[in-house]
């Protein structure tokens, strides 16, 4: 099954680069949107809902896992 994935992040992200460095270590591809502009991440959040606060925040098929713990979960749970 291919997977969808999207990380939303920002720069000299320690969370973001964690992330992106699991998802290479296991070869799963990823698309990386920045979202460095303050007024734009918070858009970003309104529109994920009122507990997302915090960068990374990645989306597995279009479905939001969250952050880091999230994305491992989801992978976990996925299998890989």
């Amino acid at each position: 099954m291919n997977l969808k994935i999207v990380v939303y992040s920002k720069s000299a992200c320690p969370q973001c680069d964690s992330a992106k460095m699991v998802l290479k270590t296991k070869s799963l591809d990823f698309e990386e949107i920045k979202i460095d502009d303050e007024a734009e991440r918070l858009a970003f959040y309104e529109k994920c809902g009122p507990s997302v606060r915090q960068m990374p925040q990645i989306f597995i098929n279009d479905q939001r896992v969250g952050g880091l713990a999230g994305l491992q979960a989801a992978l976990v749970q996925l299998g890989r």
